[in-house]
Order: structure tokens, then sequence, then C-alpha cells
């Protein structure tokens, strides 16, 4: 028997580039560039694993990747400054510093490209990775999981995690099956 299809689903839904705030709703930043009329995504690639469906989530959205490689030795994935980046950017940042859209509303689709960026399991929870950096991120973003039905408690890594069978598979349910090259043990489930 197959389960209805959520409307918010990541699977029930055309892939958009606005789709990538789930870089930005983890530790992910925007930049933009020449006043406003380009603009790129990135993230630190906490997990080799991480590359490939990341590169082929951004692919579904008609934008290319790169892997690169800071002066630290810390691997990146970003995509190039493009001009249709611009208004996922306009919309996370004010000024310089990562905030969330006072309208944002979390869909499956975004949460599913969150759980490539920053998502693992912790012993029976899932936990969705948030910015260091960007403490007043952390309330909005756990407020809009909790209107997209998920209920969840701020940990200190910091993360939100999502605990209980219900609520698991709620989550399972909006992120959709996992991506080619992802192992189940790394993907929500309930």
């Amino acid at each position: 028997m197959v389960g209805q299809l959520s409307f918010f689903s990541a699977e029930a839904r055309t892939p958009a580039k606005a789709d990538l705030a789930g870089f930005l709703c983890g530790p992910g930043q925007a930049v933009s560039f020449a006043r406003g009329t380009a603009a790129r995504v990135y993230t630190e690639l906490r997990d080799e694993w991480r590359l490939r469906p990341l590169k082929q989530a951004c692919a579904e959205r008609g934008v290319t990747t790169e892997l690169c490689v800071n002066g630290e030795g810390t691997h990146f994935v970003r995509t190039p400054f493009r001009t249709d980046l611009t208004p996922l950017a306009a919309r996370w940042l004010d000024g310089s510093v990562k905030t969330v859209p006072p309208d944002f509303e979390l869909n499956g689709a975004v949460l599913r490209v969150w759980a490539l960026v920053a998502g693992s399991w912790m012993e029976s929870a899932y936990l969705l990775g948030l910015d260091p950096n960007a403490p007043q991120t952390h309330a909005p973003l756990q407020n809009a999981l909790l209107a997209s039905g998920l209920p969840c408690t701020l940990v200190g890594a910091p993360a939100l995690r999502v605990t209980g069978r219900r609520r698991l598979a709620r989550l399972a349910e909006l992120v959709g099956s996992p991506p080619q090259g992802v192992a189940m043990s790394t993907w929500p489930a309930a």
C-alpha cells in the first residue's frame, strides 16, 4: 500500500532555485556581488558523501556547483555568482547578516536540501544542523519546522532535534526517499 503523497513533500514539487534556501537553513551562506546584481550560496562540506547529492540537487534546479578548499583546508560546495540567485540572497540577507525571512515557509524541497547540507542521526533523533555564526536564525527556523508539523528541540550543536515515531515519519514524508548514493543510515526515516 502506498501512502498519500503530501502536497508539501519534496517529491510532489517541481524543483526551484528558492529550494536552495536549504543551504541557508543550515550553516550555509549567501553572498551578494556587484551591488546585489549577482549572488552565490555555499556551505562547508562536512562529510564527503554530501558532495554528489548536493551537486545533483543544485543541477535539478539549473545551478552548477564546484568544490573548493579555503586556506585552512576546509572543503566547500558553492555555486557561481548568478543573477537568478539574487532574490534568494536578498530574502536571507539583511546587509551582510543572515536572517530568516519573516514570511518563510518551510516545504519538503527546502527541507530536503537542508538535510543534504546538515542532516544527521544522533541515537534515535534526526538533527538538522544550524549556523553557529547566526544564532538569530535558530528560533525562526524552529518555528518554521513547527509550522510544518515538526515540533523540535534546539540542541547545542547547534541543531534542531526531531524525535518520536510520528515526527520522524512526517520528516521522512517531507524530504522523500534518499537521493541516489545516500545511505539509508544517514537519511530521515521513521
